[in-house]
């Protein structure tokens, strides 16, 4: 037979738990509930106590807040004591017992004005304590507050000398600022941090909403702040004085010598938050702000740090707590997508969580196709409520914008590429560079830009989004167009420009500037291709947004200025893609010539891709237009392009052909540049063919040639001669020689930053090593060239490189 429930072990305790909870109605009774509890707790752990560290270990809480539960100096918050009494091991009867108590003994605090046991009361004037009460103001700690490591342990440092050492030189607070724009975080980091050393507070915690940034109304007048503030540090209403000088003189007294934390939330300005700020270095202030207040830290020292997007494993953890592993685990490319529509800023991952919650029918893929267009990304990123509208989160900063600033904002938003340098910006805005500046510094300190680089500015794709949806609201579409219309015209000027200084070719002149546009002062060689790789990215989506737009002009403009760059860094993929939006704009100029040269460099950078049958249909079809224009030049130049193709297809012989008739061409315009050109292109077929002797004299002829041109621009042409030198010079096994040629080659290359080049000398060099039995300078030389084929993505060259490694003798032992 079954014994009863109250024979059932442990169950006479139970039920005189739950007979003894129902008659509590003090702080102090509750709390010898919960330590009796405890007791119990550690018994069935078999501990001899349980002590608050360990309970505060099993919570996440602080030790301070723990004992002031058992010691009932504080009421537990509902959802708190909830969860203690599950970490306790609690009873469903015995828990809905204690649940009751609580709210029992809180509904009697209120009723009587006892202060003791309340958890962070509301002010007024019915909870008024004397001066010098303990506040316990601050609201509880996120729970789903994920990641942050590096500015948690910032804060740590910044504010441990606040903490920990009463003796510091100056009697200032200590006071740190966490800025960032909207929905990033900022908030959750402070409430997370302070919650975690409530022990380091023992004189109290303050928090104000300051509602800089709040839809409902205007931001808190620093004068009602500090009233609430007097009033929680048990201040009478009718005790406060009306002037203004005079209630926060009140403030700082109160404050004066107590540890307490301080905790400004969602600031406006430096303005609002400077009368908040008490005088006593006992105390410890923690701001979060938009803006970065630059005021405060040119004044007062404030220490600073800017909330950057959570990385991608953080926001998967933070969207994991939101859903639960197993429904992201199910989804598993849909998440991904969700992810990356959120770009990293927690509010929109918490907006996504709350859509996908509360339909909880709707799948992950269902809402990831609903904000996979941009068109529509802000619309999904809308949950219904103010706090959950991505878009008017982010609307709350820019309509604290002045006119020049918010006109900036908006266009910034319709800037192709992921950032703008300063003159681009310029050249967009129609403005000086100095008023440029002026006007990027306050969208900066607004949070709603980033400065990441010295005059390189970017927006979170999100806000870029927002912005984008601005510059149409608020902007004629004339306008936005002239807009991008300046900063096409900027980036085809200073490209062309870039281009002079290093291309071994002329390049066409650019067309009349648009009015207000502007270029990029560059001074050398070397710093047109740091330009150049500075916005590459940018001048392939301007390209983009240029073809979009019907401008045919600057699509082709663009597609010949980058292509000198795009071979000597080897970006073959990007070198086709912008040559295939040059051809289809080029139907629409006048100039056959143009038509003729698009399809011919088209066949070009396919035939660098080993695209063999695009590569010919392009240059046959470039051919035909210049046999039908009667232009001899142009034909010459596609018969060697010609010849690489069919060399590159491995046809040496068909290539041979193309590259003597380009010879033939080139020699009856009397062109010395392309003459030496077509002449080292025919030797490097001949020696790949083993007629090493005639390769020789043809090489030697190219590099006499080009020697005799006066310009310094034709250096690359020489190491391409040089290296075939080289190449020949191994294949008659005079490997000295062979190496002289390569190292020539290689210091032209890496002086003319021919990057693209590089890697593949190195391979001849490591050939002619390996051929004098010099197996470790092989080794070396070849790991170099794999190195620098790898970070080209040019993966079959680095494959071929690597068995050439896998096949050599293993290294001898040290």
């Amino acid at each position: 037979m079954e014994p009863s429930p109250r024979e059932q072990p442990g169950t006479g305790h139970r039920d005189s738990l739950v007979s003894a909870a129902s008659s509590v109605t003090t702080s102090e009774e509750l709390a010898e509930l919960l330590r009796d509890l405890r007791r119990r707790h550690a018994r069935r752990r078999r501990d001899r106590k349980l002590t608050y560290r360990e309970l505060a270990a099993e919570t996440g809480w602080s030790q301070t807040a723990i004992a002031e539960y058992f010691t009932a100096r504080t009421l537990p918050p509902t959802d708190r004591f909830d969860a203690l009494l599950e970490v306790l091991g609690v009873s469903p009867a015995e828990q809905r017992a204690l649940a009751t108590a609580r709210d029992r003994v809180e509904e009697v605090n209120r009723r009587t004005g006892n202060r003791r046991g309340a958890r962070r009361p509301e002010p007024g004037p019915e909870r008024v304590s004397p001066p010098g009460t303990v506040a316990h103001r601050l609201p509880a700690a996120p729970p789903l507050f994920t990641g942050r490591a590096r500015e948690l342990a910032w804060l740590d440092a910044a504010l441990g000398a606040a903490l920990d050492e009463r003796t510091r030189a100056d009697d200032r607070p200590r006071v740190c600022a966490i800025g960032g724009m909207g929905g990033i975080g900022k908030t959750w980091l402070a409430l997370h941090w302070a919650n975690q050393h409530l022990d380091r507070f023992p004189d109290g915690q303050l928090y104000v909403d300051l509602r800089g940034f709040d839809p409902a109304g205007q931001p808190m007048a620093p004068t009602a702040a500090v009233r609430g503030f007097l009033e929680a540090l048990g201040v009478a209403p009718s005790a406060i004085p009306a002037a203004r000088d005079a209630r926060f003189g009140l403030y700082r007294s109160l404050t004066a010598g107590r540890r307490m934390l301080i905790l400004l939330d969602n600031a406006r300005d430096t303005a609002q938050v400077t009368p908040l700020l008490p005088g006593s270095d006992a105390c410890t202030v923690l701001i979060t702000s938009r803006p970065q207040l630059a005021g405060l830290i040119a004044t007062h020292g404030v220490s600073s740090v800017a909330l950057d997007v959570l990385p991608r494993d953080e926001a998967r953890r933070l969207l994991s707590r939101y859903l639960g592993r197993a429904r992201l685990d199910a989804e598993p490319q849909a998440a991904d997508a969700l992810l990356a529509c959120c770009a990293g800023l927690p509010l929109a991952v918490g907006i996504v969580a709350a859509r996908a919650t509360i339909h909880s029918d709707l799948s992950l893929g269902a809402l990831a196709a609903e904000l996979g267009e941009d068109a529509y990304r802000l619309d999904g990123l809308d949950a219904g409520e103010p706090q959950a509208d991505l878009r008017g989160v982010l609307s709350w900063s820019s309509r604290a914008l002045s006119p020049d600033a918010a006109r900036a904002f908006g266009l910034l938003g319709i800037a192709p590429g992921p950032d703008l340098g300063q003159t681009a910006a310029a050249s967009l805005l129609a403005l000086t560079v100095a008023k440029t500046r002026t006007v990027l510094r306050m969208l900066e300190h607004s949070s709603l830009i980033e400065r990441h680089a010295p005059e390189r500015y970017r927006m979170h794709d999100l806000v870029r989004l927002y912005a984008a949806e601005q510059a149409a609201a608020q902007h004629a579409p004339a306008e936005v167009q002239a807009a991008q219309r300046r900063l096409a015209d900027s980036y085809v000027r200073t490209a062309y420009e870039a281009v002079r200084l290093f291309a071994d070719r002329p390049v066409p002149l650019a067309a009349e500037p648009v009015e207000g546009s502007m270029a990029h002062s560059l001074a050398d060689p070397a710093s047109a291709m740091a330009w150049f790789d500075t916005e590459h990215t940018n001048l392939l989506a301007a390209q983009r947004t240029a073809q979009s737009l019907g401008w045919d002009e600057a699509v082709y403009l663009l597609a010949w200025t980058l292509d000198p760059y795009h071979r000597r860094r080897g970006h073959l993929e990007s070198q086709a893609t912008a040559w295939e939006l040059a051809v289809t704009s080029a139907r629409s100029l006048p100039d056959q010539a143009l038509r003729i040269l698009a399809h011919h460099m088209l066949g070009d950078a396919y035939a660098q891709l080993g695209r063999t049958a695009d590569a010919l249909r392009a240059l046959h079809e470039a051919l035909t237009m210049a046999e039908q224009a009667d232009d001899v030049s142009s034909q010459g130049e596609i018969h060697h392009s010609l010849g690489g193709a069919w060399e590159r297809h491995g046809d040496d012989r068909h290539a041979l052909e193309h590259a003597r008739r380009a010879v033939l061409i080139f020699q009856s315009l009397d062109d010395l540049y392309r003459q030496a050109r077509g002449l080292n292109g025919v030797g490097w077929l001949q020696a790949r063919i083993g007629e090493h002797m005639e390769a020789r004299t043809n090489c030697q002829a190219a590099l006499a040639l080009l020697r005799r041109l006066p310009s310094d621009d034709q250096r690359v042409g020489e190491s391409d001669i040089l290296d075939s030198l080289g190449f020949i010079a191994h294949r008659l096994h005079e490997y000295d020689r062979a190496l002289e040629h390569f190292r020539q080659a290689l210091a032209i290359c890496r002086a003319q930053g021919h990057s693209y080049l590089e890697p593949d000398i190195l391979h001849h060099i490591a050939e002619t090593h390996c051929a004098q039995c010099n197996i470790e300078q092989a080794r070396d030389t070849w790991q170099r060239a794999h190195t620098l084929y790898a970070e080209q993505h040019r993966l079959t060259d680095a494959s071929r490189v690597q068995q050439r490694l896998d096949a050599l003798p293993a290294p001898a032992a040290s």
